[in-house]
This record gives C-alpha cells, structure tokens and sequence, in this order.
C-alpha cells in the first residue's frame, strides 16, 4: 500500500501521537484478552457490535476483546494487521463528533488461509461468544423455509470434510464438537445479522449440521448451547476517500481501514447466554428483551422493507443515493403511504414505541445526506432480503384479506432489476446468489408482465409454495409489473403515492 505523503500509520505504537480531536481507547489494547470471536469482520460489525463492545470494556472492564474472522477474503486482515487491529470511527451526520480510535479487535483471521487457526481460538475455552454478521447469504439456507440447504457446495464439502470447513454453520458446529470432546462448555453463538429470530434460526441450521454428524453432538448443543435473537440497527456505508482524508487530518495517522456511521444505534438482545457470560452491553444502550421479535419485525418490515423499495424503485428512477431517493417527493410520498397504508396495519408494535414515529425517524435516518448509502449496494442479494423484508407483509396482508398494490409493485421493481436491465436499456450489475439463474429465467421470457412474474414466482426458494399459487398476489404481481413497464418506475410509484402532486412532480420530472 502507498502511503507516500501521509501521516504515520494507526498502530499500537503510534497511537500517543494522535491528535487531540482523536478519542483514543481508556484501557490497554494490548492487554486485553480476546473472549469473543466474530464471523464476518466487515464494516457493520466495526461500525455496531464492536463500539458497544469498546464501550462495555471502558465501563466495566473484562475479558472481551474480539477474534475477527473473515470467511471469503484476505484485504480485511492485510489492512489491520498492520495496525494492531485498530481503526477510526467516524459518526457522519449534522454535529460534528471527534474520530474514535477503536481498540477492541484484536487479532484478524482468515478462514480460507488456515481454517485449523480459526478452529483452535473458536474452541479456547476462553473465548465465551461466537457471533456473525455474514448477511442474509452467508447462512447457506432456503430463505423460505429457513431449513439448512445441504446442496450448497460449502455444506456439502462441510459435510464431507468436517475439519476444515468453509462455512459459517461448518465452524460453528465443528468447534463445538472440539469442546463437548474435551469437556468444555459451548459457546454462546449469536446472529447479528438482519433475519427474523435469528437466534432461533441458527440454532436450527447448527442443529441440522450437527445432526448429520452425530445426534449426540446435536442433542448437547441443545440442551447446553444459547442462540440468543437479537435486532442490530445502523447504517455503516462504504467509506470514500474523502472520508479517508478527513480522518487522517482528525487524527493525524492514516489508517487502511476505518470505518463512517451514522449517529443512529440500536441494539436489542435477547438475554440467553452460557453462564450468562457478556460484557456489559446492557449498561452501554443494549436493550435486553424477553421477546426481541416484535422489534425484528418492525426493523424488518418497516426499515428494511423501505430500504428495498427505495434500492429498487430509486435505482430504475435514476437516483443513485438512498439518500437522493428518498429526497424524491415521488418516491418519498410513495414510501410514507407504503408504510401507513400496507405495512404498519399488519406490524406489531413493541412496547411503548409509536410506528409512525418510528418510520418518521427512520425517513430522516434515510435523508442524512452525509451517509453515502448507494442503491445499487441496498439492492444486491434481492433474493435473500425479500422474503425477510417484504413477503412477511404481504403473507399478513393476504391472511387477512387486504390489497397491496405498493407491496407488489416493489416486488416487481425488483423483477425488473433482477432481470438485468434497466429503463433506458443499460445493464445492470446484479449482485445476487441467484444472479445468473434469474437472468436467464427472465431472459428466456416474454416480456409480457404475466410471463416476467410466472418466470419470477418460479423460484420457490425465493417465494415458497404457497405465494405462487395464490391468485391474488399473482394478479397484484402482473398488475404492478404492467404498470412498471407502461409508466416507469417513478411514474409507477407516483400513482401509489397518494396525491395528484406525485404524479404531477413525476409527470413534470419527465417531460424536462
């Protein structure tokens, strides 16, 4: 890496130098002693789980330093090493804060490198915590059935060759069987990754792995194991280089791999731990819960739905920000009306939270135009974010006999995307496991809305057995992908959007 004309590389041994703007670690880095492991190691987890974690050290002090593990690729680990493994935090929003020197991680692997490294810390009877945040994809599943895919090719070689896997699940039940082996207690596993009852769902993907092993081994992780749920929340964008600049004249140290947030955090947690071992999250703005669903489902529903629409819709609209695109009165009005009219009617409040505030707050979460969110990144892996983002909505909405043209034509937003091609005729890069199978599935249909929507309903693995049967949601489907098709995608939204203005604004938009 280049540095030529920077400032002196974030280390343990440069760290004094930092400027005074910096806000370095109140404890010994070097000192601290790792008690957690975490499968994932990108971005969220340094910009979340991480800080909390800083937090909970500072206060209360502990063993809980983090092991990160990255399951696919080497430049996380080759960016932080060499620093020690720390980083800069950097809050991106209307106030100004100071950078935060994160000092918490304190070793980073890679599994694909040395799998048995990876192995010996996950089975040290020091290590108390396993999380991941791996995103929807990483937990090699059907998303429909959340059940264990045994087909995909990491879970089969897995399967095969249990001592030196490859996935996430794969790891997790392999060093665990190294600790029932030598008597010692298992690690609590938690998901901090955005599906609903994640706890619930890992422990039935590691119990399913385990169990094609050996039953014994699966009936201790269920007796002794925790798979505690939990809800993450915040938004932690690609860094640019200008925010690279900006950090480095904060701090005065140029650091390979910081990280940019929004002010926004939250966190709630299910308290199901081993022993009840964890650090103090609960003192540091953890909200520890009994029933962490209802806030799941709200996120999913409400954020992350909206997150969706504005990806797909946004995108097909030409605006490449999230943030633009919720700045669009059209598809602004066209969100606030998905929310009040289909979604909120069908979503279970938690206790004490009002869900028009709670979209009102996320809207502006959504306009901070100093987190750089693009669609094109909120739209990859469609077909693992939708069944946990928007079909839940519409399978409410269909039990109780409700319409949901906004629902649909989201949904068909993300056909057209997934298709491969936008408005004006441009390719566009879809991200997505099913990527090519989607293309060519649509490719090889007519461009009719009922050909498009039969190819896309296709994918159980995507829309299960029941949605593609169902006449009514096939009829909203063709319906919306009409519309899509005759209009637009802003024009589209603009007649869902609740008033003549947003038609009239889209309308105007085109004719300039």
């Amino acid at each position: 890496m280049n540095q030529q004309n920077r400032q002196p590389r974030l280390s343990l041994a440069s760290l004094a130098t930092s400027r005074p703007a910096a806000q370095r670690p109140s404890y010994a880095p070097a000192a601290l002693r790792p008690g957690i492991v975490h499968l994932g190691i990108g971005a969220f987890v340094r910009g979340h789980v991480a800080i909390y974690t800083e937090d909970a050290i500072a206060l209360r002090g502990g063993d809980w330093g983090i092991i990160g593990v990255s399951l696919r690729h080497l430049d996380q680990r080759d960016r932080l090493a060499p620093q020690d493994g720390l980083y800069t935090a950097l809050e991106r929003g209307p106030v100004v804060k100071p950078p935060r020197i994160v000092g918490c991680l304190r070793e980073v692997l890679v599994a694909p490198e040395n799998p048995e490294a990876v192995l010996c810390r996950m089975a040290d009877p020091a290590i108390r915590i396993v999380s991941l945040t791996v995103t929807e994809k990483g937990y090699d599943h059907d998303p429909a059935t959340g059940r264990l895919n045994p087909e995909h090719d990491d879970i089969r070689h897995d399967i095969a060759e249990p001592h030196a896997p490859r996935s996430a699940v794969g790891f997790i039940v392999e060093a665990l069987a190294r600790r029932r082996a030598t008597g010692v207690a298992p690690f609590t596993v938690m998901s901090c990754d955005n599906l609903p009852q994640n706890g619930k769902l890992l422990k039935g993907l590691v119990r399913d792995f385990a169990a094609r092993r050996d039953p014994e081994l699966a009936h201790w992780i269920d007796t002794h194991g925790a798979f505690p749920s939990s809800m993450v929340d915040r938004v932690v964008p690609p860094v640019t280089d200008a925010d690279r600049a900006d950090i480095e004249n904060l701090t005065g140290l140029f650091d390979a791999s910081p990280v940019v947030h929004e002010p926004f955090s939250q966190w709630v947690l299910e308290d199901s731990f081993v022993g009840g071992a964890r650090p103090a999250w609960h003192e540091c703005g953890v909200e520890i819960a009994d029933d962490v669903k209802p806030y799941e489902d709200m996120k999913l529903q409400l954020l992350n739905g909206a997150h969706s629409a504005l990806a797909y819709l946004g995108y097909l609209s030409g605006h490449d920000m999230i943030s633009q695109a919720v700045a669009d009165p059209v598809l602004q009005g066209f969100v606030r009306n998905l929310w009040d009219e289909e979604v909120i009617p069908v979503v279970h409040a938690p206790a004490g939270v009002d869900l028009a505030d709670y979209t009102a707050t996320v809207q502006s979460r959504f306009a901070n135009p100093f987190v750089r969110h693009r669609t094109w990144q909120v739209a990859m892996d469609g077909s693992q974010k939708l069944p946990q983002r928007i079909l839940p909505s519409v399978r409410a909405r269909l039990s109780r006999g409700m319409d949901l043209p906004r629902l649909a034509l989201v949904i068909a937003a993300w056909i057209r995307y997934a298709g491969g091609t936008d408005e004006g005729g441009k390719t566009i890069d879809v991200r997505d496991p099913l990527a090519g199978q989607l293309r060519d599935k649509l490719g090889a249909a007519s461009r009719t809305p009922a050909d498009q929507v039969n190819a896309a309903l296709s994918f159980k693995t995507i829309f299960g057995d029941d949605l593609p049967t169902d006449e009514r949601f096939r009829d909203a489907l063709r319906t919306a992908y009409a519309q899509l098709a005759l209009l637009g995608a802003r024009k589209a939204a603009a007649s869902l959007a609740g008033n003549a203005t947003s038609l009239n604004t889209a309308i105007g938009k085109d004719a300039r």
